[in-house]
């Protein structure tokens, strides 16, 4: 009986069509970094699992200083093939780890994984699976790093193309500042990719308000299935999210802070409330999540201009401009704070 072919194997074959090639006879190697992104609007809900189509358009920030720097080692083996050692923040990952397995599984997408054997270094700036993205930044910068030992001289589009089969978000984090991830309408996915926003803001601020940095008890791909299939509150989550991104692209336009922070709370509530409605339900935020929204909305009842976001896990990411920063320290104590656009 014939295996039915991987559709994700045939998805970058189709990309890799258009890709120059150094050959596979000689040993490849590199590093590349990449930043973490955070969503404004975000993405929640397939259109396609397999692909990593997403049933709506998102648009991010990426933080400097925070993301993932990966090294990249490949050799030509007929006898051992795929990922043979991964390494963590130094440390080394048993291939039984689920985070070796996920990593092996996309590296068996490419050609070259069929044909040698991959050494792989990988460092996180973030708390890993902490609800701060590093599986976007690690899967954007492994892209980048094959990229450049493999000689491919792909266009970011099309190496965004390629990240978001390990991790959807990891389309976004190809590029500094702001991203959209196209949500594409073709069945084969080659029209769902990130592009870059020219919009700079130099006195933007994020805040970082780590509540927990521990592994997630529900990874953010089993939470969004569980969401898509359970939730009667889900169906009017697209419509939502199409509507928050338009508001905030003309936010960026116009350099509105309100609107933009006030669209970007919104939006992650109702993501979030759309994860409290099924069932079971799911709720990433802890006793000190609630405390830290309850500061947030202090905050702006005594005429401070600070929002706040949050993705699939406890912790806040507050938005607000240089003016406002020490009203925001002095709340928030101990607070690593960003600037995105500090050189701008």
């Amino acid at each position: 009986m014939t295996a039915t072919p991987d559709p994700r194997k045939q998805f970058v074959r189709q990309v890799l069509n258009q890709a120059q090639t150094l050959g596979l006879s000689q040993p490849a190697e590199g590093e590349a970094d990449a930043p973490v992104n955070i969503a404004l609007c975000k993405y929640w809900g397939k259109r396609d699992p397999v692909l990593n189509l997403p049933v709506n358009s998102s648009l991010s920030i990426s933080l400097p200083g925070f993301g993932t720097t990966t090294r990249l080692l490949w050799r030509p083996d007929s006898d051992v093939t795929g990922l043979q050692r991964l390494t963590l923040n130094g440390t080394p990952i048993s291939p039984e780890d689920p985070v070796f397995q996920r990593l092996a599984a996309f590296l068996a997408l490419f050609p070259a994984a069929d044909q040698g054997r991959f050494d792989i270094d990988t460092h996180n700036q973030v708390p890993t699976a902490a609800g701060l993205a590093s599986s976007a930044s690690g899967f954007a910068a492994l892209v980048k790093v094959m990229n450049q030992a493999f000689g491919w001289e792909l266009s970011q589009e099309k190496c965004s193309l390629l990240a978001r089969l390990g991790s959807g978000s990891a389309s976004r984090s190809l590029y500094d500042g702001f991203a959209i991830w196209h949500q594409g309408l073709r069945a084969d996915g080659l029209d769902s990719y990130a592009t870059a926003l020219p919009q700079v803001w130099p006195s933007l601020c994020v805040g970082l308000v780590e509540v927990d940095t521990s592994q997630k008890s529900i990874g953010s791909t089993a939470g969004m299935q569980q969401t898509v299939s359970d939730c009667d509150l889900y169906q009017a989550w697209p419509k939502q999210a199409q509507k928050a991104l338009s508001t905030l692209q003309l936010a960026l336009e116009t350099q509105d802070f309100a609107t933009l922070g006030k669209t970007a709370e919104h939006n992650a509530l109702s993501m979030h409330a759309t994860m409290i409605a099924t069932w079971p339900p799911i709720l990433y935020w802890q006793p000190q999540s609630v405390a830290a929204m309850q500061t947030v909305w202090q905050l702006r009842a005594d005429g401070v201009g600070v929002y706040f976001t949050m993705d699939a896990g406890p912790n806040l990411k507050l938005l607000f401009e240089e003016q406002d920063r020490p009203a925001v320290e002095q709340a928030f104590g101990n607070l690593t704070i960003l600037r995105p656009f500090a050189r701008a």
